[in-house]
């Protein structure tokens, strides 16, 4: 695996999950489940956007 990548995939449950894996294959962040693929695709971009000016919290 060369770059990181967003996978769509669907559970067991019908609905439509994804997760982003980092470069070097490990899973970095899970989705919720989504009732359409568009949706799935939707929830993807607003991590793309919102993700590059989130604050770090350290709790």
């Amino acid at each position: 695996m060369n770059n990181p990548k967003f996978q769509i995939f669907k559970g067991k449950d019908d609905q439509f999950y994804f997760r982003l894996r980092a470069a070097n294959g490990e899973i970095i962040c899970n989705g919720e489940g989504y009732t359409t693929l568009q949706n799935c695709k939707k929830g993807i971009e607003a991590v793309k956007k919102c993700a590059a000016d989130a604050p770090v919290e350290e709790l």
